[in-house]
Formats: structure tokens, C-alpha cells, sequence
């Protein structure tokens, strides 16, 4: 690791570091201000975030679309008849109809809906027929030509058959759709439309604007945004219930946070082809895209290659001598990983973004690239930090499904295969899977199998963020195009080489841990963050997992620009890319070590390694180092709080690491041990390998879907009360509405009484259309509060800092005893 060089010294650092230099006027500062000219420290950064959601129809099989769908479909008829003529085995048409009869909470995860078209206002229904026309770009387009599957009849009358992801898009312009809406709420409403998207199978919305931290910080800001865009879903998924008539036809619509793909979603798709899947839970692009049909298609694409992936994971396991026969269990032809959900939060540098803006700072692609790419190299040594800590995926995976082509997912295409190998190992001894000594994996018989488990006691194992696991969450480089060397285009090389491998398609977006955001594609400069998984708590969680990401983006750009890290400091290896992030996988597994090459040659983690306690010389790996992951974390703060005092000065992160170490030093306040305790105590076992995989995970989604749900309304509401108080003190909503129309909208009430009025009907979905609506309203207006602060360069200057809500601080009763004494 080279010693800090001389600012005036730019040599050494590459033209790209050099010229940021110059351009950040670094060298004019001295020692201890230097901090305050680098990006991503106080006051430069701006936050948006991206969520996935889950969604389900709660009715009867007789009136819920995706059964129906199901039963009168063509592949269900066939079924039928070629079980009836024994062309078909009878498991199939059993395993089917076990689906469509035996769901006791008649919960319907991702069906879509149908409601008749005349519940819609006049400006609604014309959102709705220009987002079925098949270029939107063009006013005199004709409609798409799959049409007729979003516009049916039933029983004489024209009804409306959309996925939720689309019913929210269609639920706000019908809030906003009456003549008496005023032009203020309509405006704000009209613009965030396009903020409600889907091209997977979850709904996605992402953030209103972009949020700078201003005095509550950068964390506030983010959960503050990401909770009124929940709240707001609430509220439009209860007004296309009651308004559109949907539990009138026996369908009550639900959207919540949920990190796994279903599990009846899991066993339908062992029951059906992928093109028929395709069919039922791919979304069909009706908002976000001028063409929706072809970026539909495209999303076909990316489940069959995804699909074909895991296939192909199998000759790799077999190259890497985890597969030591040809005796192996085919995964599904047809996979659910797109239907996992997580949230993308995405860090923007105004200090980096206005010198791309101006063209004649000469600070471009070219370099935003080269820096770019080594600042990602360094944060991924520290995403282990974030794995389980603050948000987490728990599941129980039973004995019979522990063989390697199915249970490491995609990794074989992550890691390189002497990391494969430590991890598969390492991972069946800290699982159930123990008999004399001896660890069995299953057989393949799925009815030897789960006999086995009961008879021998193999329970499987608990894993602590499995969608990390169960989803492409980053590329592996090639030893000819590394995705990370720093030169432009790189990705696109890279993308095509694992094209040809069969593993991945040019024409999709290249999967990262942690991903640059390129001035010329999104506007801003900054990086996407694309690891988490679910919070337990916006405020007790995303807060401070927010702020710690921006205090990983500074220190990796100090590192940079001070000279302490170069290219050559991370070479472009794949086995050196792997070695990395072999440290992140095992802490989403939770696996205790990881094995690192003594003579390793990424000179940054051998920095690391110094400051780790406990290490030894492995007895069964020759030449490599055992470490245990939660002595290699401990290390990284060590390495923060001496290498970057001055960020942790400047962005009050004090208290934050005092928190993460209290974390890591107690698991059962980390995401992972807070969510899987609700779990149990929802379910009454005293631990996870009590139950099996089925107890387990619906006992999961049960509590995502009702008790988690209710604590996001409950912070989010809190949110609304703290902005509602701000504009009792300073009348700030947007177009001077306070002086207008307030008043007129609340009906005389005073606003902080109104909400506290309706918070719990809020939160237990029982409030009248006429208050949601009312409610609707009032909470765009906040939203359009914080937008106009946004875009306000005094906001950033603290001058307009009295109409900035204060932090928000949840009661007592949401905080437990150990993180109440660490807040």
C-alpha cells in the first residue's frame, strides 16, 4: 500500500485522478480541510432510491385473476385431457389442481386484477388507453396488438385486467382525476405518474426527488422519501379496492415489503413450463416505456437467459469437482429470481455532477470511469459490513434441496471456482447435514430424500440473506474484459464475452454489487448501491445503512485522490475479483471464515488483513489464511475510523459506527436476527431449524405481509406527522396552498389533528374513500414540499433551513433495550 503522496505530486495518481484534482482545487486546500473539497462529504451528496414491492390478491379461487387464469387457460385443458388419455403423468394435473385448491389464507401472491372499466374517471381512462397504445411516442398509434388481454368482458360489461404494478399508475390518476382536484395536487400527481413502473414481475417505484440531506442528513432524507412513496401506495392500493370495485368482486389488493420470491410462486413454477410462467408473472411494460411491447419481449429475454444461467451453473459445478458424478438434479427451466425484491439506493456528488455539466472542465466519461471503477473495487472490500447488518432475507432451506446446482444458485457464475469450492464446503459443516461424522448431501429421490431428513434428523440450514444468493447480483470478469479495469466500454466487453459463455446477454444491464451511475445515462454522477435486501425498520435501518454507504463513496475518493490506492493496488483478476467478494457472499450465507492466498495480490485487502485479529495459517488449504468473518468486519471499522477520522468528523458518523459495532458484536440486533425473531415469534417456534422450509418462509411472508407492513405505515405515518407539524409552523406547501387551499381540503380541521386523527385507521387500511382521498391529497402536497426544497440550491445551503422537518423519532416502544442504549 503506497503512503499518501504529495497533492501537488500528479504524477503518479493518472491524468483522470489529476485532473479532479486540480478541478476540486484540492491541492489548495491544506491537511485538515482537504476533506471538505472531496465528494460525497457534508452537503454534496443527494440520495434517490428504487423499491421493489410485493403484492398479492387476497379472495377465492372462484374470484382472484391468477387462479382463474390458471384453470381457463390452454395449458391447464391440455393437461387435462392428456392425463385423462395417460399421455401425461397424473402428479402433474395433481400437483395443479393441489395448487388451485389448498391455499387456506387464500392469498395470491403477483395475480393480477380485474374491476370494470367504468369505475374509472374520464382522465384515468384516457391514461389507461394511451398506455395501451403501441408507441407512445406516436399520438396516432394504434393500440398494442395484445390489447384484448387488458380490455375483457364479463357478463355484457367492459372490465379492466391489469397487474398491480399498473392498478397504482392507474389508482393516482384516478385520485387526481375529479374536476374539484385542485390544479396544485393535480400537477404534483400528474408529474410523479411515471414514477410507478414495472419490468420484472414486483412492482418498482423510484424516488419522487432526489433528496439532500440538509440538516437531517442524508439517511433521513432517504427513509423520509422512501416511506411517503409507501404511504402513497397504501393509499391508492385502498382506493382501487373501494373505488374500482375490486372487494366488491371478492379481490382485495396488498402491497408490502418482501425480500423471496413466494413460495407457492416457487412451487407453480415446478408445475409449469417457463413460457406459461412467463405468461402469468412477467409484467407487460404498460408504464415507464414508449414501446411496452418490446420491452416486454426484452424482459422475456432476460428470464430465459437468467433461466438457461442456472442451467448452465451445472458444467461449471462439475469443472470445479463440487459435482462428482453425472447423478444431479436438474434446477427449474424456469426461474423466480426476478421475482425477489430489494431496494436500489443510488448516491449522487453535485460537486462531480457539475463538472460534468460544465464542457469545459475537460472531466468526462473517460474519467468519471476510471474513477469510478476503482472506487467500486475498493467499497466492495466493505460490503460485508451491510450483509444481514441492516437488512437481511431470511430462509430455511430444507435437506432435500441442499444439492449444489440448486442450493448455490448463481454463484458458480460469481466466484471462480477455488472460492466455490471453500464456500460449498464450509457451508454443508455449518449446516445440518452432520450423520456420524459424516455430511450427507440428498440423494436426488425427492421421497428418499425428505425420509432421510425425518428419519436422521438432517434438518438443512438457515440462511441469513438468501436473495443475495438467489439472484445474479454481480458479473464475474473474464481474463480478457474485466468489467472494472477502468476503461470505457469495458462492461459492453465483458457482457458479450459472457454471451458467448452462455451465461448472460449483450443487449442486458450489467449486474453489480455496487454499480456507477454515468452522468451521460442518468444525469447525475454518482454509484447505485444494490445489496439490500429488507429492513426491518426504515428509521432503525436504513438510516444509518444509507449514511454508511456515503461514508464508504467518500473514503474510497480519498483513497483515490490522495494516492494511497491506485488500479495497480486491486489488479483486474477474476480469481482477485472472486477472492473479494467471497468475504460478502459468506456473510449473506452466514458462514463464520473465508480463506485468503497468502501471496494475494490485491495489496488493499492484504492492508485489511493487518488490522484482522485472529488469523491463522489453514490446515487444509496450503498456502492461505483463515479468517473469521466477524473479526475481518471488526477490522474495517478499525480501518474507517483511522483512515477516514476526518469524513467520519465531517458526516457525524460517530455514533453510526458505535452503532454497527454494537450490531456486529450482538447478532440478534443485526436485520437478520430482528426479522428472524418476529418470524418466530409469529410462528411460536423457539428457532428457525425447528420448522421446515415451508413453516418457516410462509410463516415469513405472513409477517412481511401484515405485522411488517403496519410498521413501515406506522414510521411512515410518523414521517407525514413531522412534516404536517412543519407546515403548521411555517405554511410552506407548494403554490402558497396553505393560504388557499388548505383550509378548504381538511374542511376546517387543523392539519396536525387530522392526521393524528386518522393514523391508526390509516395504518389498519379502514379509512373511507372520502378520507382517503382527502389524505391522498394532502400527502402529495407534502411530497411537492420536499420536491421544491430539492431543487432549491438555499436548501443545501441550510438557508431555508426552518422549513426543514427535524429527524424524525419513533416512540419508545419501536426501539428494543439494546438499540435504545446505542441510540
Amino acid at each position: 500500500m503506497k503512503q499518501p503522496v504529495d497533492l501537488n505530486d500528479y504524477a503518479e495518481l493518472g491524468p483522470p485522478a489529476a485532473k479532479l484534482i486540480s478541478l476540486l482545487g484540492l491541492g489548495s486546500h491544506g491537511p485538515d480541510t482537504l476533506v471538505e473539497a472531496l465528494p460525497f462529504t457534508h452537503g454534496d451528496t443527494t440520495v434517490g432510491t428504487e423499491n421493489e414491492l410485493q403484492v398479492a390478491v387476497l379472495g377465492s379461487r372462484e374470484d382472484v385473476d391468477l387462479p382463474g387464469t390458471i384453470r381457463d387457460s390452454d395449458y391447464f385443458k391440455n393437461v387435462l385431457k392428456r392425463t385423462a388419455t395417460g399421455d401425461a403423468p397424473a402428479n402433474m394435473l395433481a400437483g395443479l389442481e393441489s395448487f388451485l385448491d389448498h391455499n387456506p389464507e387464500q392469498v395470491w401472491e403477483n395475480s393480477w386484477v380485474r374491476f370494470p372499466r367504468r369505475t374509472l374517471t374520464r382522465s384515468a381512462d384516457a391514461l389507461l388507453e394511451q398506455d395501451l397504445q403501441a408507441d407512445k411516442s406516436e399520438p396516432e398509434s394504434p393500440r398494442r396488438s395484445d390489447y384484448k388481454t387488458f380490455l375483457i368482458s364479463s357478463n355484457g360489461e367492459d372490465y379492466v385486467r391489469i397487474p398491480i404494478s399498473y392498478l397504482l399508475k392507474l389508482a393516482l390518476a384516478d385520485l387526481i382525476g375529479s374536476k374539484t382536484v385542485p390544479d396544485a395536487v393535480k400537477a404534483l400527481g400528474e408529474r410523479f405518474l411515471a414514477h410507478f413502473l414495472s419490468d420484472n414481475t414486483s412492482p418498482e417505484t423510484f424516488s419522487f426527488y432526489p433528496a439532500p440531506g440538509g440538516r437531517i442528513g442524508i439517511g433521513n432524507a432517504a427513509a423520509r422519501e422512501t416511506a411517503q412513496r409507501f404511504l402513497l401506495c397504501q393509499i391508492l392500493v385502498s382506493w382501487a379496492n373501494t373505488k374500482f370495485e375490486l372487494n366488491a368482486h371478492g379481490q382485495h389488493a396488498i402491497v408490502y415489503f418482501a425480500p423471496n420470491a413466494p413460495v407457492r410462486q416457487k412451487e407453480l413454477n415446478t408445475l409449469i413450463p417457463d413460457s406459461f410462467y412467463r405468461r402469468l408473472f412477467m409484467s407487460p411494460c404498460l408504464s415507464g416505456w414508449d414501446r411496452g411491447e418490446e420491452k416486454h419481449a426484452y424482459m422475456g429475454l432476460c428470464h430465459r437467459v437468467l433461466s438457461r444461467s442456472q442451467l448452465n451453473t451445472i458444467a461449471k459445478l462439475k469443472e470445479a469437482g463440487i459435482i462428482t458424478s453425472n447423478l444431479v438434479t436438474l434446477p427449474n427451466t424456469s426461474n423466480t429470481c426476478l421475482a425477489n425484491n430489494g431496494t436500489h439506493i443510488s448516491l449522487g456528488s453535485s460537486r462531480l455532477t457539475r463538472l460534468h455539466k460544465n464542457c469545459g472542465s475537460g472531466f468526462g466519461p473517460a474519467e468519471e470511469k476510471h474513477l469510478g471503477d476503482l472506487s467500486i473495487k475498493i467499497i466492495e472490500h466493505f460490503l460485508p459490513l451491510f450483509a444481514g447488518t441492516y437488512s437481511a432475507a431470511p430462509y430455511r432451506m430444507d435437506f432435500q434441496d441442499f444439492h449444489p446446482e440448486k442450493a448455490l444458485g448463481f454463484l458458480p457464475h460469481e466466484l471462480d471456482f477455488t472460492h466455490l469450492r471453500m464456500i460449498w464446503r464450509r457451508w454443508k459443516k455449518k449446516a445440518s447435514l452432520n450423520l456420524f461424522g459424516h455430511r450427507l448431501t440428498p440423494f436426488g429421490p425427492e421421497i428418499l430424500d425428505k425420509t432421510l431428513s425425518r428419519v436422521l434428523g438432517l434438518k438443512g440450514d438457515f440462511i441469513p440473506d438468501f436473495r443475495l444468493i438467489d439472484y445474479l447480483t454481480t458479473l464475474m470478469s473474464t481474463y480478457q474484459s474485466p468489467a472494472l479495469d477502468g476503461t470505457l466500454h469495458n462492461d459492453d466487453r465483458l457482457k458479450q464475452d459472457l454471451t458467448d459463455m452462455g451465461v448472460f446477454h449483450s443487449s442486458m444491464s450489467t449486474y453489480l454489487l455496487y454499480k456507477l451511475r454515468r452522468f451521460e445515462t442518468m444525469g447525475f454522477s454518482g454509484f447505485e448501491g444494490r445489496y439490500y435486501s429488507q429492513f426491518p425498520s426504515l428509521v432503525r435501518d436504513m438510516v444509518p445503512a444509507v449514511e454508511l454507504q456515503n461514508l464508504l463513496s467518500a473514503l474510497a475518493y480519498k483513497y483515490l485522490l490522495t494516492g494511497q490506492i491506485t488500479h495497480r493496488d486491486i489488479p483486474d483478476d477474476p480469481t482477485i475479483e472472486s477472492e473479494r467478494r467471497q468475504i460478502f457472499f459468506g456473510s449473506a450465507l452466514g458462514i463464520p471464515t473465508f480463506y485468503v492466498w497468502k501471496r494475494t495480490k490485491n495489496k488493499f485487502l492484504r492492508r485489511i488483513l493487518r488490522k484482522t485479529d485472529r488469523i491463522r495459517s489453514s490446515r487444509r488449504y496450503k498456502g492461505y489464511f483463515r479468517i473469521y468473518n466477524r473479526e475481518y468486519r471488526t477490522a474495517l471499522i478499525r480501518l474507517i475510523r483511522e483512515d477516514g477520522a476526518d469524513l467520519v468528523e465531517n458526516l457525524g458518523m460517530g455514533t453510526n459506527l458505535q452503532d454497527l459495532e454494537h450490531r456486529l458484536a450482538h447478532p440478534e440486533v443485526q436485520a437478520s436476527g430482528r426479522l428472524t425473531a418476529a418470524i418466530m415469534d409469529r410462528t411460536g417456534a423457539g428457532h428457525p431449524l425447528k420448522l421446515n422450509g415451508e413453516q418457516f418462509n410462509t410463516g415469513a411472508e405472513h409477517y412481511y405481509r401484515n405485522d411488517l407492513r403496519k410498521t413501515y405505515l406506522e414510521e411512515a405515518m410518523q414521517f407525514f406527522l413531522e412534516d404536517c407539524k412543519t407546515v403548521e409552523a411555517f405554511g410552506c406547501l407548494p403554490e402558497k396552498f396553505c393560504h388557499t387551499g388548505l383550509h378548504r381540503l381538511l374542511e376546517g380541521a387543523n392539519i396536525v389533528e387530522y392526521i393524528s386523527r386518522i393514523r391508526s385507521d390509516m395504518v389498519e387500511d379502514r379509512l373511507p374513500l372520502a378520507e382517503l382521498e382527502k389524505t391522498g391529497h394532502l400527502l402529495l402536497l407534502i411530497i411537492g414540499m420536499h420536491l421544491n426544497n430539492s431543487i432549491k440550491p438555499s436548501h443545501k445551503e441550510h438557508a431555508n433551513a426552518s422549513t426543514t422537518p427535524a429527524p424524525v423519532h419513533l416512540p419508545d416502544q419501536f426501539l428494543s433495550p439494546d438499540r435504545a442504549s446505542v441510540l
